[in-house]
């Protein structure tokens, strides 16, 4: 629709102020008198060429290699052009001086090629310029397309690692009989609730994000006991800031998956704090087991992977070991 309207525009400007212009450098007064079935011929030809060569769309044949019936099309309408140089002169000129005849003719002559010439680079030239702007635009719905599907798989490959995570902790609560297991799975079933709710949604309330959060940190309270301790702190600025769905709670799964014990004393942190410009998320804690598989995990590769399709250059993620305390800094920056 858009489209559309551009290129109605670029008519009407054609039409209306471009070639009326051009028009206005010829003797239009002394034709109107002397020639006027020639000026007619001249302005109506000027129009129909113009709109033929918008109907056909040179550059479209080109691209799709229809060369003969460019070469068609461009014979008729330079035979087209050559017999309207020869339009028959008005009778009382036909007493003229030869010399005077053939100045004549050649000025009729040039007329009809120039405006051939201006009709022809400015039909083009407007729909090149469309042409390269769709090959563009169609990249990009191509390029959009691939990266929302790749978003998908990846959202689509989190909810298994989460829910196997998850389960792990129920498992573990089932079996010591513990008290807490019926509220676990309570608080579960909400987390559940959530994940197919908003779960396939591109972006969601920084709240509800932060809830969801805050839901799983309770969740995996219930399996710890007073040896871990947990210092957990999340703000959103804002009830209308939006986020991806997901993104933050692979990096607070790790916290809990390797800095929590049950006989050593040990701290985790997890500190996130959204405003209406930035996320900004702090994770710490000591590192009680490591993970026997050298290979990143596939929660983080995921995330750096969907990180770099939402917010490409506005991110920074560092994560690393010093001295027995694994840190994790995600820098996200919201508006562009």
């Amino acid at each position: 629709m858009k489209r559309n309207h551009i290129t109605l525009y670029i008519d009407l400007l054609f039409c209306l102020v471009i070639i009326p212009l051009a028009i206005m450098l010829l003797p239009v007064d002394r034709w109107m008198t002397n020639n006027t079935a020639f000026l007619i011929t001249l302005i109506a030809y000027v129009y129909v060429l113009y709109f033929v060569y918008r109907q056909v769309c040179l550059p479209k044949l080109f691209m799709q290699k229809k060369y003969l019936r460019i070469f068609i099309l461009l014979l008729v309408l330079i035979s087209v052009t050559e017999l309207l140089t020869h339009f028959p002169m008005p009778a009382e000129h036909i007493n003229d001086d030869v010399r005077q005849m053939v100045a004549k003719m050649n000025i009729r002559r040039q007329t009809i090629w120039f405006f051939f010439l201006i009709v022809t680079g400015f039909s083009l030239a407007i729909e090149l310029t469309f042409e390269l702007f769709k090959q563009i635009l169609s990249r990009q719905e191509v390029e959009a397309e691939k990266n929302k599907a790749e978003l998908s798989l990846y959202k689509a490959q989190i909810n298994p690692h989460f829910l196997f995570n998850t389960l792990n902790t129920l498992y573990a609560l089932v079996l010591s009989g513990s008290e807490k297991t019926e509220s676990a799975f309570v608080k579960f079933s909400g987390i559940l609730r959530y994940m197919y709710s908003q779960g396939e949604s591109d972006f969601i309330p920084a709240e509800s994000e932060l809830d969801y959060i805050q839901q799983y940190v309770d969740l995996q309270k219930l399996r710890l006991n007073h040896h871990t301790k947990v210092l957990f702190s999340a703000r959103a600025s804002s009830p209308k800031i939006l986020i991806p769905p997901m993104i933050l709670i692979t990096f607070v799964e790790n916290v809990f998956k390797y800095g929590t014990s049950s006989d050593t004393d040990c701290t985790i942190k997890i500190n996130i704090n959204i405003t209406e410009d930035t996320l900004l998320l702090e994770t710490e804690n000591e590192v009680m087991r490591r993970n026997d598989d050298k290979k990143p995990g596939i929660g983080i590769t995921n995330c750096r992977k969907r990180l770099e399709l939402l917010y490409p250059g506005r991110y920074e993620l560092a994560a690393g070991e010093n001295d027995g305390i694994y840190r994790v800094r995600l820098d996200i920056r919201i508006r562009e």
